[in-house]
């Protein structure tokens, strides 16, 4: 099954050039080649800051944009990560095991198959 893992962190803290930080960036490229080289990694997105970033909504058919995030928060979204596990535990497992886990978080969520009912709410 595959599972979104969406990954957070404060950039203020990531790209502080304190040596923790930098040790995390330098863990990124080779954990990925690891999740490869295991089976569990489909793709990574990795994204660009809220600054970089357009917001757009269409309300009665009128499109309206906004520059940079809609709401300002010390967290962002830097990527997500599309991984293969057999189960929500494991998942969790390799959530776990990115680097940016330890400065920030990952949050991890079923891949919806459109083949199944859709949830109720």
């Amino acid at each position: 099954m595959q599972y979104h893992c969406l990954v957070y962190f404060d950039p203020k803290e990531v790209f502080s050039g304190q040596p923790e930080a930098n040790a995390l960036l330098e863990q990124i490229g080779p954990h990925a080649a690891e999740l490869a080289a295991s089976g569990h990694l489909v793709t990574t997105l990795p994204l660009n800051l809220p600054s970089e970033a357009i917001t757009v909504h269409v309300r009665d058919g009128k499109v309206s944009t906004i520059d940079g995030p809609f709401m300002e928060t010390k967290e962002v979204i830097g990527g997500l990560v599309l991984i293969e596990a057999r189960d929500l535990n494991e998942a969790v497992r390799i959530a776990a095991s990115f680097p940016h886990a330890r400065m920030g978080h990952v949050e991890v969520r079923p891949a919806i198959d459109f083949s199944k009912p859709r949830p109720v709410l």
